[in-house]
């Protein structure tokens, strides 16, 4: 039998969520009218009032809400609320110029807690269990969001937060974990660090399932974890501005539920912005039905995913997308081929002569541009017989053209020489914005 968290609103016939959905949006849109002075402008300048949204379809009446609005607004002005009925700010790295900041009511954070704590349920997570969060704790949501989450549960909390790997393998061991929340490319650099201290995640720990988001990864990278750590890997989604991690596969793991109580979810044509049908890639779209301090309307979330309309064997009603294969803004033009960092990751991860790590390097020479990957070998394929490696150089290059049609360089580099990431791992390095 099948574990729910809220059984009745996790398995609410369709139809029904459907009109909930449709009186939450109607709500929403009175709620952010009167509330936040960016919406009523934006709303004012489409031509659009509260009046005119009376079914689901009429969400596309609506405009857009995009990351530069929030920039624009800093710090505070797209709120719905007074600093005075806030509980906490959680804000992004700011990077690439003003940070994004985040408000949250108390209500807020008790939602994104349940979120977790249906998704955490859904795939078997429970009382018993020892969650080590490996997220990066403090304004980032990751770290929190899983902490939250699985204190909700009434799972116990191990707080590790990110780094200091040696220690948290200790722990690990000692403590008896049984389930760990962190990025893929620092598991990765988990297992590599087990391996050196003579460590086996397979027969050493109690770990049995991880919880891996925050960057992007392949199915192809999903099938190595768990080939070399003996675990369950889960994907785990959601973003900062919409609350940090909030979604996770269930059991069947064939899709992630989106609880459509709390989210409404559409899959656009990242050129056109019009809906695509389900199956069909495209860019996630999300309304936030609950959130109080900064709902969003239509926030386009640049992530690449599908939709999937048939029904899950787990028995949960609501909607379900499939992997995040990309964001469409992390796509990199070389010579007018459109390629993504998760395509070449898919390609490699299938090579087991191909460790887990790699680094695409984009330049131009002149008027042509040229694309670089830099692969480290694994441990035990290494040859000092350079027609060995000249081989395998071939084969990687060959497997690269024939799925980005696009002929690259392959570079093989020793084991280790790559930069590993405690956090978000970076995959690509385009020398010509420099």
């Amino acid at each position: 039998m099948p574990e729910y968290w809220d059984p009745e609103i996790e398995t609410m016939p369709v139809v029904d969520l459907n009109k909930l959905q449709e009186e939450k949006l109607k709500q929403l849109v009175h709620y952010v009218y009167e509330n936040s002075p960016f919406y009523r402008k934006k709303f004012d300048e489409h031509g659009v009032k509260p009046e005119d949204i009376k079914t689901l379809e009429d969400i596309r009446k609506l405009p857009f809400t995009v990351k530069q609005d929030l920039r624009d607004t800093y710090p505070t002005g797209m709120f719905c609320v007074p600093n005075s009925k806030l509980a906490r700010f959680h804000a992004s790295s700011g990077t690439t110029g003003k940070p994004i900041v985040v408000g949250y009511t108390q209500n807020d954070i008790d939602e994104w807690a349940e979120s977790l704590a249906r998704g955490f349920t859904s795939v078997g997570m429970g009382k018993n269990d020892i969650l080590q969060v490996s997220y990066g704790y403090g304004l980032f949501t990751g770290g929190l969001g899983a902490h939250y989450g699985s204190e909700k549960l009434g799972a116990t909390v191990l707080p590790t937060s990110s780094g200091n790997t040696e220690r948290q393998l200790e722990l690990m061991r000692d403590l008896d974990v049984t389930a760990i929340a962190c990025t893929p490319s620092y598991f990765l650099y988990m297992i590599e660090t087990a391996r050196k201290e003579g460590i086996s995640i397979r027969d050493d720990t109690k770990l049995k399932m991880g919880f891996f988001g925050a960057e992007p990864w392949s199915e192809e990278l999903k099938k190595r974890i768990e080939d070399e750590s003996g675990i369950k890997a889960i994907d785990i989604y959601g973003t900062s501005e919409m609350s940090g991690p909030l979604f996770t596969e269930c059991s069947e793991q064939c899709g992630i539920h989106i609880w459509a109580d709390k989210f409404l979810v559409e899959i656009i044509n990242p050129e056109t912005g019009e809906p695509v049908p389900d199956g069909e890639i495209g860019e996630l779209v999300i309304t936030t039905l609950n959130k109080k301090a900064l709902p969003l309307i239509r926030y386009r979330v640049r992530d690449l995913t599908r939709k999937l309309s048939e029904p899950c064997a787990c028995g949960r009603t609501h909607p379900r997308i499939t992997r995040i294969s990309g964001r469409s803004d992390d796509m990199i033009i070389v010579r007018g081929i459109n390629v993504f960092p998760g395509q070449v990751e898919s390609v490699l991860m299938k090579i087991p002569e191909v460790g887990n790590h790699f680094m695409i390097i984009v330049d131009r020479i002149g008027p042509l541009d040229s694309m670089k990957v830099q692969i480290e070998m694994h441990e035990s394929a290494f040859s000092d017989k350079m027609s060995d490696m000249m081989a395998l150089k071939k084969k990687i290059s060959s497997a690269l053209k024939s799925v980005l049609n696009l002929a690259v360089e392959v570079e093989l580099v020793e084991h280790g020489s790559l930069p590993r990431s405690e956090g978000k791992s970076k995959k690509v390095i385009d020398k010509r914005k420099i």
